[in-house]
């Protein structure tokens, strides 16, 4: 009787170690907030069952709409279990048409990013006006005296004109704000004052269009920062332009070696115009009516699960197509563009591109007749595979906000 006392036992302490292991993996995995459609109750795709339990009632927003109906609640194993406390928006989804076509990105800085710093050949040897000053890669210069500059120019000239005085310099590093003083050195090779750096004022490229939103005129597209090719910095803008683009043709990806779609602007005029530039993609609004053709629910991410989905993105001249994807793994409290790790499926894709290529950035990804997300970036190893990020973090970050 004490033998089977015994062996009972255990196997109770073993179960209950489990089921605490359990609730305390989805504790750590779990996010700390979800939005969950008006008129329904917050449904996990969890291996083990759990269920949210609603406490109260304040306020949130979302979409520009007010509703008294955020809800504290606990989520509980089983039904039983607790395994965290969080937060449930009640929100009205937007409806969205999904994108897929490339559209050319023109953005201009607010102020000039330093790309790089070096010596001039002066009466005084080799120096470094801009390291000497504390001056580093990656700083957005904004002012010169006092005057704003916004341009390779601003800087030339203000060096030029300064006559080898020292110069006020207010910059940004890290999003703080710095006062620094320049003094230029005359340079024998080429008979003029420089500050020994190397500056960028714009920068341009192609991506994919994730969604437009008929309401508004509004599209988000990319799911990924334009970043400086020299500093990896987000590149802050004063304005941008949107403007159309023709796919020529595309560099298949293999393994160490990244695809590229080919394209070219197709004039210099505008499609519309870019407002942000965050760390979730680039956001504006088209100078074209957008037609609610189309147009889907947008998926929140919790609806999102494993296996199949498609994709629209354009890889030639004939515009955006459909192709089979499988979402291979999820991650729901990532707060970065890194939310689902996706692999083509689709034949026809992989024996065109080798799979993820540049340029598909921001192509949507549609699952159960919801958008649910973007294609963000591709394995340098297996470009059959690459990261996805939901499209709730990117309509929240810029279009809700």
């Amino acid at each position: 009787m004490k033998k089977l006392f015994k062996i009972s036992f255990g196997i109770l302490t073993l179960s209950v170690i489990n089921i605490c292991s359990v609730a305390g993996y989805y504790a750590l995995n779990l996010p700390d907030s979800y939005y969950v459609e008006k008129g329904k109750q917050l449904e996990l795709s969890t291996v083990f069952d759990i269920s949210a339990s609603p406490e109260n009632e304040t306020l949130a927003s979302f979409a520009g709409e007010t509703y008294p109906t955020t809800t504290a609640a606990s989520l509980k194993l089983f039904g039983v279990i607790p395994v965290k406390d969080v937060e449930l928006h009640t929100v009205e989804t937007p409806v969205l048409v999904p994108g897929g076509d490339p559209f050319g990105i023109k953005l201009l800085m607010d102020g000039v990013m330093v790309i790089d710093t070096g010596e001039i050949r002066s009466q005084d040897g080799m120096i470094s006006p801009a390291d000497d000053c504390g001056i580093k890669k990656g700083d957005i210069i904004l002012t010169i005296d006092g005057e704003e500059v916004s341009s390779n120019s601003d800087i030339q000239n203000a060096v030029a004109d300064s006559g080898g005085d020292s110069m006020k310099v207010k910059l940004i590093r890290d999003g703080e704000e710095i006062m620094t003083s320049l003094t230029p050195a005359f340079s024998l090779s080429d008979s003029c004052y420089k500050a020994g750096m190397w500056v960028r004022d714009s920068t341009a490229g192609v991506g994919t269009v994730t969604f437009y939103e008929p309401e508004t005129g509004r599209f988000g597209g990319l799911g990924h920062p334009v970043c400086d090719s020299d500093t990896g910095e987000i590149v802050p803008i004063s304005s941008g332009e949107a403007v159309d683009v023709r796919i020529n043709g595309v560099i298949p990806g293999t393994s160490g070696a990244p695809g590229e779609l080919r394209g070219t602007f197709i004039s210099d005029n505008s499609s519309g115009v870019i407002y942000f530039n965050n760390k979730f993609g680039v956001y504006g609004e088209m100078l074209k009516d957008i037609s609610s053709s189309g147009a889907i629910p947008m998926g929140l991410k919790q609806e999102v699960k494993t296996g199949y989905a498609e994709i629209y993105t354009t890889i030639d001249e004939n515009g955006p197509k459909k192709y089979e994807i499988s979402i291979e793994k999820i991650n729901q409290k990532n707060t970065d563009t890194k939310n689902m790790i996706i692999r083509v499926t689709d034949e026809e894709l992989l024996s065109k591109t080798g799979g993820i290529v540049q340029g598909m950035s921001g192509s949507p990804i549609i699952q159960d007749g919801k958008l649910i997300g973007a294609v963000t970036h591709v394995f340098v190893s297996d470009p059959t595979m690459g990261y996805a990020i939901f499209c709730e973090n990117m309509y929240e970050s810029g279009i809700a906000n």
